[in-house]
C-alpha cells in the first residue's frame, strides 16, 4: 500500500497554474456576464461607445436624461447601494435615453461631434484643451436638437468655463 505523498508547494507560474485544479479559471477572449438576466428585464442594446465620445456628449446626455436619470438614482439610494436587479429597470431607461442622444448627434452634427471627441482623444480627455471644437459642437447641437450644454453648480455672476473667451491653460488658444 503506497502511502499518499504531501501535496507539492504551488507555484505561481503559468504551468502551476495549467496543471492545477485549484484555480478558477477564466475566458479571456469573453469578459461578459453570461447569466441571462430575469424576463421581466427590458432588453436594450449596449451603446458601445469608448469614454470620448460619451464623455463629449455627456452634458446633453445629462440634459435630455436627467429624469431618467433621476428615477434610477432615487432607486439606487431606496435600496442602499444593492439594488443592482431592482433597479435594472431604470437603468435600462437610462441606457436608452444615451443611446437616442448619441444617435441624434451622430445624425445632426456628426462631423462638429467627430471632431470634439477626437480632440478629447488626443489630448488625454481634457476638456479645456478642446474648448474650439466643444464651442462648434455646442453650437450645432443647439441649433438641431435643441439641447444646451450647463454644468451644474456654476455660480450666477460667472461666466462658465466652456464659455470663456480665452482659456488659460489651453494649448490651442
Amino acid at each position: 500500500m503506497s502511502a499518499r505523498q504531501p501535496r507539492q508547494a504551488i507555484s505561481h507560474s503559468s504551468e502551476a497554474n495549467i496543471n492545477c485544479s485549484c484555480f478558477t479559471r477564466f475566458n479571456q477572449k469573453v469578459l461578459i456576464d453570461t447569466t441571462p438576466l430575469p424576463e421581466d428585464i427590458p432588453k436594450v442594446p449596449e451603446i458601445g461607445a469608448s469614454s470620448a465620445p460619451l464623455l463629449s456628449a455627456s452634458f446633453f446626455i445629462g440634459a435630455r436624461c436627467k429624469p431618467y436619470n433621476d428615477d434610477f438614482m432615487v432607486c439606487k439610494t431606496e435600496s442602499n447601494g444593492k439594488g443592482e436587479i431592482e433597479c435594472m429597470k431604470e437603468g435600462r431607461k437610462v441606457t436608452r435615453c444615451a443611446a437616442s442622444v448619441l444617435e441624434d448627434i451622430n445624425k445632426h452634427c456628426l462631423a462638429e461631434f467627430r471632431r470634439h471627441w477626437e480632440c478629447l482623444d488626443n489630448n488625454n480627455q481634457q476638456l479645456w484643451q478642446c474648448r474650439r471644437a466643444e464651442t462648434k459642437l455646442n453650437t450645432c447641437v443647439f441649433d438641431n436638437l435643441k439641447l444646451e450644454k450647463h454644468i451644474p453648480d456654476t455660480p450666477e455672476n460667472e461666466t462658465p468655463v466652456h464659455l470663456r473667451k480665452r482659456q488659460i491653460y489651453s494649448q490651442n488658444l
